[in-house]
């Protein structure tokens, strides 16, 4: 048996996302506001996390939603960047 195919379709290649810039906005949805972590003291007084962290006292923690994860860095890592926020009201 033999096929014949007339015309042909694009070969499957990932698609090239476009690079951000350094520094341009990225909208992000607001989910969550908790108090910051207290000390977890287990039963041997010792901290029971595996990395101690001291959160400052008058800190909030945030969750946040990116919904186009594209528009981030691909190489996003907490020791390479530093977010700046800008609350809007909606």
């Amino acid at each position: 048996m033999v096929d014949i195919i007339i015309g042909s379709i694009e070969p499957v290649t990932p698609q090239k996302q476009p690079k951000t810039p350094e520094g341009k906005p990225v909208e992000a949805e607001l989910l969550h506001i908790r108090e910051p972590r207290q000390r977890v003291i287990g039963p041997a007084g010792e901290e029971r996390r595996r990395q101690p962290r001291q959160d400052p006292q008058r800190g909030r923690v945030l969750t946040l939603l990116i919904p186009d994860a594209t528009s981030l860095p691909k190489d996003l890592d907490i020791s390479k960047y530093k977010v700046l926020l800008r609350f809007m009201k909606k």
